[in-house]
């Protein structure tokens, strides 16, 4: 008997005969080295291993509502139902054309008018509550908890507050989605604080578990915290806002004055997200899972995508518009912003962002532009030399009137939007996030959301949602001295990117040793070499690319700027070749008949052995880009060359202190 046809014995034995108090279900992934087992009793509790070694030990999860009832407490399972997910699902902007779903799936229907789903994967689990109820309702919490056996280390994104205290977790609903990562025992972590998903999690014998979310639509995002006492992590969620005044940042944002006593409202049915749970035996395999991407919700069927142009954009902001060597004076204004069109158009770089500045400050109003700027020039200038603008907007501003802008502004002509400063993701304003996918789509308009938290797969229900932040970034180099930025860029590929594509705004020209760096808000500077940071063009997971740094800077480096110009945002094939969290990664990545491998390593100077035997046959050269002898001293010492790809298919890479390596592929 098969472990499907077994389970399905298991669930009819328990949904038929009533006198068994406590049942144990078990569900294999296809390969059958994954498993779940949830056990259903006086409370529901599931358990996930990974051959012989305890992943997440048994822990209870629970959902309870508003009128008290309890999704999870006493429930009595009425019928079940098992079934193979084996397909493939077509992408319109990711890192693959296409991605495998294949999975086990058991659906546990309770007669307390709630279903319970589990899917099992060859990398990961997951798990979803069903409402079934056709009336109003609110749900008080959710328990989701994670569970491990001893006291495994993590890599802990606290939630960081520009006040540093950390006093209630009320005060933390509201904030940037953006820290490096600490990695401590579990035992370790701050139980005033919370994180923010994707958390990382150290299992047996160099295992690992990273925990995040999925199809997340219409309900608060998961935040993490752990108890001083207990076994694990428990799901902590925003509750509803019942006061939002406008505030912040220009008056820009939505500062919650108050909350309700519950967490989400709903008129009935509803599916809510998944709790992702992917479990790796070698670290590099965090660096290519599509966990997060299978789970969401596909795009409606009737709707057609294909207007949609991923690409790169010259952008001002991180630049602080500081051109040089022109006969006028750089700022916001259109001399300038023809300047960078222009700069654009002669690269091929497809797009350029008008970032904050253009309209008028601490108005909250996209239609007024300020007098320094006139628009319909711009676009018109810029649609002569094939470039298309992207305007920045603050979130208050933007949902003001989102059908309003987008239709004002896709009749001038923008192409889209990048909408910065939400900083929270309770319930609305995580519909606030789908509901500006869906107008900017009507309007066949990009969005890019900035200042926000991590992506959970909307990008495949909307793929011109573009891109997100939710990362520590670049910008961070503009005022920070002590951030170590060089060890982040080699983590977050294995735990942020695990849930999807980042606004990281790399590709600075100024690049500083770990001695020599400084913050320099008008003239800033990168960490590590310069190899590095055209590396980061084939590591980093975003559509949407920018070129940080100014144009005429790009312009005093033509190789460089030639090779990020014309790598590609969005990819046939990705196959993470090696890595190790917080010390080096290296990825390749395919579009049409070229292939790109980038490699990052930390402040350790390394040696690695690459193994491109996923070329096949056939003879190859590459374009290299490598870190010069003299990159430990000078960041920005570089040599470019052309090389045969050995035919035993090994090739030794050597990358300094904070350096990266990268490579452009082609048959000959």
């Amino acid at each position: 008997m098969n472990k499907l046809h077994l389970l399905s014995a298991l669930f009819f034995i328990a949904a038929t005969f009533g006198s068994v108090a406590q049942s144990d279900y078990t569900v294999s992934s296809p390969d059958g080295k994954l498993k779940i087992t949830v056990s259903t009793g006086k409370e529901i509790l599931y358990s996930v291993t990974h051959g012989n070694d305890v992943m997440v030990a048994p822990s209870v999860i629970s959902m309870t509502l508003g009128d008290g009832k309890t999704f999870g407490k006493n429930p009595n399972l009425k019928k079940q139902s098992v079934r193979e997910i084996k397909e493939t699902i077509p992408a319109v902007v990711y890192k693959k054309k296409e991605v495998s779903n294949h999975c086990n799936e058991a659906v546990f229907e309770f007669k307390e008018n709630f279903n319970l789903i589990f899917r099992v994967y060859n990398d990961g689990v997951a798990y979803r509550f069903v409402s079934a109820l056709s009336k109003p309702f609110t749900v008080k919490s959710e328990e989701a908890t994670f569970n491990f056996a001893g006291d495994p280390r993590g890599f802990i994104p606290y939630v960081r507050l520009e006040s540093g205290v950390y006093d209630s977790f009320e005060s933390q609903f509201y904030n940037s989605f953006e820290n490096v990562y600490v990695h401590i025992p579990l035992s370790e972590w701050d139980s005033k604080r919370l994180a923010f998903a994707p958390v990382l999690i150290e299992g047996a014998n160099g295992k690992k578990v990273c925990i995040t979310e999925a199809d997340l639509m219409n309900y608060p995002g998961m935040y993490l915290y752990k108890e001083k006492s207990g076994k694990g992590l428990k799901g902590v969620f925003a509750p509803y806002p019942k006061e939002i005044k406008q505030g912040g940042h220009n008056m820009l944002q939505g500062e919650v004055q108050s909350r309700e006593s519950f967490i989400a409202k709903y008129d009935g049915k509803c599916n809510f997200p998944w709790r992702v749970i992917i479990v790796s035996s070698q670290d590099h395999e965090l660096a290519d899972n599509d966990m997060v991407f299978r789970l969401a919700s596909p795009a409606a069927a009737k709707e057609d995508f294909s207007w949609v142009k991923p690409g790169k954009v010259a952008w001002d902001w991180w630049n602080d518009w500081n051109i040089y060597g022109v006969d006028f004076h750089a700022g916001v204004n259109n001399d300038t912003y023809k300047y960078y069109i222009d700069f654009a158009s002669k690269n091929s770089i497809g797009y350029v962002i008008l970032d904050e500045g253009w309209s008028v400050k601490n108005a909250a109003d996209l239609y007024q532009v300020v007098p320094e700027i006139n628009l319909k020039e711009l676009v018109e200038y810029a649609k002569r030399k094939n470039v298309g603008l992207i305007l920045w907007a603050g979130y208050y501003a933007f949902n003001k009137d989102m059908e309003g802008i987008c239709k004002h502004y896709s009749e001038m002509g923008i192409k889209g939007f990048k909408v910065d400063f939400m900083d929270r993701d309770d319930q609305p304003m995580v519909r606030f996030h789908a509901e500006a996918a869906r107008i900017a789509a009507k309007y066949k308009m990009l969005v890019n959301f900035h200042g926000t938290y991590k992506p959970t797969g909307l990008q495949r229900t909307y793929p011109n949602a573009i891109n997100y932040e939710g990362v520590f970034g670049l910008e961070q180099l503009k005022w920070t001295e002590s951030v170590d930025q060089v060890t982040y860029d080699v983590t977050l590929p294995f735990i942020r990117m695990v849930a999807g594509p980042f606004d990281y705004t790399q590709g600075a020209m100024r690049n500083a040793n770990r001695y020599n760096y400084r913050a320099v808000y008008s003239e800033a500077m990168s960490q590590g070499t310069r190899c590095r940071q055209l590396a980061e063009y084939v590591i980093f997971e975003s559509p949407m690319n920018m070129l940080c740094d100014n144009p005429a800077n790009y312009m005093r480096e033509p190789e460089c700027t030639e090779f990020i110009a014309t790598v590609p945002t969005v990819w046939d094939k990705t196959i993470a070749l090696n890595g190790k969290v917080g010390e080096y990664v290296t990825i390749a990545r395919q579009k049409d008949n070229i292939w790109y491998v980038g490699s990052l390593t930390n402040w350790d100077q390394r040696t690695l052995e690459l193994d491109l035997s996923f070329l096949g046959s056939g003879s190859f050269t590459a374009e290299i880009f490598k870190d010069g002898v003299n990159a430990n001293r000078a960041a920005q010492d570089y040599k470019k060359e052309t090389i045969t790809i050995p035919a035993n298919r090994k090739l030794t890479v050597n990358m300094a202190s904070g350096g990266g390596f990268v490579m452009k592929i082609v048959g000959k």
